[in-house]
């Protein structure tokens, strides 16, 4: 068991401030569990319900009859199963001196819980939970981290077979049980399919008319499979930033899947070694430290983009936030050193800082305002925004 109580923390921040606040994620990536170490630490009056528990989707029955009489925290669990529940959540809080307070967790992302977003204006807000982070597990752990993913159960497992077992089982379950929770409809074996083939494209740059033709389907119905998996949250676009300057700029997205384990399995990595020998172990790291960078400094989803252009230059990760402006490249080397893109990235979008975070063991000055950052010493040497 590992506390994540930098997570259970924002809760009780976001819940002083909104009568609901949803937890999402990926599916088995911890949300029952968050909920519940958040429900001990607030040592409050609670109440649980799990709406793929049987007895639980009885006594919700009449929901307005069920919750109206409930005092402190209510938990609801696997919301995407009942979206019907939303617009009594609405009713709920908007009495006067409303006595509870609700925990929706979903496996999914607000736009496929539109109904959601729409009953709750104004009161929903959320929260998305990844799986564990370098935070949660020690820094010194990043190289198990990175192998495994962060899934609970895959991390924790008792061996690298054990492990990848895991994963393999998640996946087939996520195909033929999960998506079609969600209503999607698609075959299985299709989307396998193509979750596959994202991850032999995974850190590059989207192109739907190759995937299309790949599939035999028009480029609007594979861009609809990525916004599927994305929506789902095992995929992450990263979506491309382009100003008015004087260079052809990429206007499509980059492509991850969102979870360094599961991107190994579908790529067919079992063991370090295996990572190691195989050709996409750089895209496999870049991903990895993009998202632990996201998660350790707390940057937005929407404040998060790559940069690129036609004549090569290029940057991993630009955050923006209003005036602010910085740069992240990630180099699988224990030597980075300054190259034109670098140079462009921040002379062309205006960067205040350029991070390259690096696999070696130390951190140390490159140029004027670009500096080389060790992964094994991010949490001491990049300050989080939070």
């Amino acid at each position: 068991m590992i506390d994540r109580k930098h997570d259970v923390k924002k809760l009780v921040s976001l819940l002083k401030h909104h009568p609901v606040v949803g937890i999402i994620g990926a599916r088995q990536v911890g949300k029952t569990t968050l909920a519940r170490s958040f429900s001990d630490h607030i040592r409050s009056v609670s109440f649980y319900f799990d709406l793929e528990n049987p007895e639980d989707l009885a006594r919700l029955a009449d929901p307005m009859l069920a919750l109206k009489g409930l005092k402190g925290l209510v938990v609801i669990d696997e919301i995407q199963r009942f979206p019907g529940l939303f617009p009594i959540l609405r009713v709920l809080v908007d009495r006067p001196k409303a006595p509870a307070c609700f925990l929706v967790l979903g496996s999914a992302s607000p736009e496929l819980l539109r109904q959601g977003s729409e009953s709750l204006a104004g009161r929903i807000i959320y929260q998305e939970l990844g799986g564990f982070s370098l935070d949660d597990v020690g820094i010194k752990n990043y190289l198990r981290l990175w192998l495994r993913g962060g899934f609970p159960r895959s991390y924790l497992a008792s061996s690298d077979t054990m492990s990848e077992e895991w994963r393999r089982g998640f996946i087939q379950t996520f195909l033929e049980r999960d998506l079609p929770q969600l209503g999607i409809t698609i075959r299985s074996t299709t989307m396998h399919r193509f979750w596959s083939m994202i991850s032999h494209y995974h850190g590059q740059i989207w192109n739907a008319s190759e995937f299309g033709r790949s599939f035999g389907v028009a480029d609007t119905t594979v861009r609809h499979y990525l916004d599927l998996l994305s929506s789902a949250l095992v995929v992450r676009q990263l979506l491309p930033w382009h100003e008015n300057i004087a260079k052809r700029q990429v206007k499509s997205p980059k492509v991850y899947i969102a979870d360094s384990g599961l991107l190994h399995t579908l790529l067919g990595i079992k063991t370090r070694s295996d990572l190691e020998r195989h050709p996409k172990i750089g895209a496999s790291w870049e991903g990895f430290v993009i998202e632990q960078v996201i998660r350790w400094m707390g940057f937005r989803n929407e404040d998060c983009f790559f940069w690129a252009t036609h004549a090569g230059a290029e940057l991993d990760l630009l955050v923006v936030r209003g005036k602010d402006r910085l740069g992240f490249e990630v180099k699988l080397t224990s030597s980075p050193h300054v190259t034109p893109s670098m140079r462009s990235a921040l002379s062309d979008l205006k960067l205040q800082r350029l991070y390259v975070i690096h696999s070696g063991e130390e951190t140390f000055q490159l140029a004027r305002n670009i500096q080389a950052v060790a992964l094994p010493r991010l949490l001491e040497d990049l300050k989080p925004l939070r």
